[in-house]
């Protein structure tokens, strides 16, 4: 279930978040037919994932997502990268994100990912759900070769393990989102070094996994508080 734009990026970031695109592997071309509804990815080599597509797992939330094999998979591997998350760049991203004109402004039912770097928001994806969002972003990254070492991602929707481990996966240091935490989603950050802050609006925010990121260089009492009409029901699903 998808609001339709970016398939290409959503396949790609899917496939990449799954393990079944490495970033060794060359993607010859990505097709999309809007009849069928499907997106071929073709790469390089030959590609066996029989055995992973029997095992299915069903997620939470908007638009229920599906991970095949095992959701913790490829995390063993994984080392992030440092990162100082400037408070300051926190509170600038509060304020500019949630006053963005988007379907999740207008609408609420629905759900944003940024992705940022400093205190700059570099590409914003939207779907019916989160996993979705993420995967476009994914898909952009990979596509266009951007780095991860020095970005944050920005979600609006919960905390969950499966955007941990997305985020994670895609190789970004830092998580954070305007609404809460699942207590397994806090617990993957924490195994695998992620920072992962919560409940981030206006001058308040909270941090439950790597906070030795964090570089409080701005006076929170500075910062303006967000205002009744910038906050949106539902964001929390």
């Amino acid at each position: 279930m998808t609001i339709g734009d970016y398939p290409e990026y959503l396949a790609v970031g899917f496939l990449r978040n799954q393990g079944m695109l490495s970033d060794e592997e060359a993607i010859k071309s990505v097709d999309f037919d809007d009849e069928l509804e499907t997106v071929v990815v073709r790469t390089d080599g030959q590609t066996s994932y029989e055995e992973k597509l029997k095992k299915k797992t069903r997620t939470s939330g908007c638009a229920v997502g599906t991970v095949f094999g095992d959701m913790m998979e490829g995390l063993d591997g994984v080392s992030l990268p440092d990162l100082q998350v400037k408070t300051s760049d926190l509170y600038a991203l509060a304020a500019l994100i949630n006053r963005t004109p988007s379907l999740y402004l207008e609408a609420g039912a629905i759900h944003g990912t940024v992705l940022c770097q400093g205190n700059r928001p570099l590409v914003y994806m939207e779907d019916v759900g989160r996993h979705n969002a993420v995967d476009k972003i994914a898909g952009w990254m990979h596509m266009e070769g951007v780095s991860a070492a020095d970005k944050l991602l920005y979600t609006t929707g919960r905390l969950t393990s499966e955007m941990v481990i997305k985020t994670a996966m895609m190789g970004i240091p830092a998580l954070a989102s305007r609404s809460g935490f699942t207590a397994w989603g806090v617990e993957i950050a924490r195994e695998v070094g992620l920072t992962l802050i919560g409940r981030m609006r206006g001058k308040r925010f909270v941090c439950l996994a790597g906070e030795a990121r964090l570089m409080r260089d701005a006076d929170p009492n500075s910062v303006i508080e967000e205002q009744a009409k910038h906050r949106r029901k539902g964001a929390g699903a």
